[in-house]
Parts: C-alpha cells; sequence; structure tokens
C-alpha cells in the first residue's frame, strides 16, 4: 500500500472507529460501501448511517468496467458486513445518462446478481456522483493528499459519492434482482 493510499485511509478515519465502538446510542447502524466505477479501478470507501460519515477504504482494480477479482469484492462486502452497497452513476452535467452511466448501471445489476447467488442479502443502490472526481482532486490537492497530476484519487471520489448518499438518501435508485422460480 502506498503512502498515499495510507494517507486517505485516515483523512476521515476516527469518526469511523469512534462509531463502531459506541454501543450506547439505540440508533441503528449500517455500514456502507460507495464505489466509484470506472472501467481500468474502482474507487472503495465505508460510510455509516450513525456518524453519518465516510472515510476512503481501497482502490479495486478492474478489468474492463468488471472487477478483476470478484471474489475479493464480494468478500469484502460479507467480512465487513456491509449494509448497503452505493455505486456512483456518472451522469452528464444535464442529467442524461452517458456511456459510462450505462456500463455503471450494468454493473450494480451484476453486483446484486452476484450477492443473491452467494445469499448475501446486501441492497445494492445507484446515487449521482457527478463531478465527484473533480471535487475530490481538488481537495486531495488542497489537503497535500497528492503530490502528483496522476495520483489516484478514487478512493476519495467514492468517499464524497458517500457524503452525498448520506446527506439525501432518498436520492438513490435501488437496484432490484428477481430470483427465477
Amino acid at each position: 500500500m502506498s503512502n498515499s493510499m495510507s494517507d486517505h485511509k485516515t483523512f476521515i478515519d476516527n469518526s469511523l472507529n469512534n462509531s463502531l465502538n459506541n454501543t450506547q446510542t439505540p440508533k441503528q447502524q449500517t455500514l456502507l460501501l460507495g464505489l466509484d466505477y470506472g472501467v481500468k479501478k474502482m474507487g472503495m470507501a465505508l460510510g455509516n448511517t450513525l456518524t453519518q460519515n465516510a472515510r476512503p477504504f481501497d482502490i479495486l482494480a478492474m478489468n474492463n468496467g468488471q472487477p478483476a477479482d470478484w471474489d475479493n469484492l464480494l468478500g469484502i462486502i460479507d467480512t465487513w458486513k456491509i449494509g448497503q452497497v452505493i455505486v456512483g452513476l456518472p451522469l452528464n452535467m444535464d442529467g442524461s445518462s452517458s456511456m459510462i452511466a450505462k456500463r455503471a448501471h450494468k454493473f450494480a445489476r451484476r453486483l446484486a446478481h452476484r450477492l443473491m447467488e452467494q445469499s448475501i442479502h446486501v441492497p445494492v443502490k445507484l446515487f449521482d456522483e457527478r463531478l465527484t472526481s473533480v471535487e475530490a482532486r481538488k481537495m486531495a490537492w488542497e489537503l497535500g493528499l497528492i503530490k502528483n497530476e496522476r495520483d489516484p484519487i478514487d478512493d476519495i471520489s467514492a468517499c464524497l459519492l458517500l457524503q452525498g448518499y448520506l446527506a439525501a438518501p432518498d436520492h438513490a435508485e435501488d437496484i432490484v434482482t428477481y430470483k427465477a422460480d
């Protein structure tokens, strides 16, 4: 793991750790996994519905828009006891669907189907992620998290995606899968 990746993980880490140790509050806590979809790589972030915070987690290698290792992604969801997966939907600025948005939607459907096949009962949702990469790069520069224009910011983008979702969860689109009879 690179230093910048380590820096990203400590970026918003304390709030998540504190919330995982907080058992005194009666509110239901759900751990979220945010995915900033990409053809070559996908940023991942963890969020918490109780604290309403998110933090960068990792960057997953992709092979032409599909995880290079599906078992790794499904294992992360199962091991971390993720309660919801939020996939970023990169719409055009006018709200219309772009080619990459169509691919993200297809990926979300495949993920929901694979989760169902593995009997991992986790809802998958799509959430508008317009400009998260632009905002993530700007923020990473300002905070000194990246030192080069090409340094990866996908996990930070996923974090911003989750923060947007936590602020407006009603704007998410559910991915529904149906079991064949």
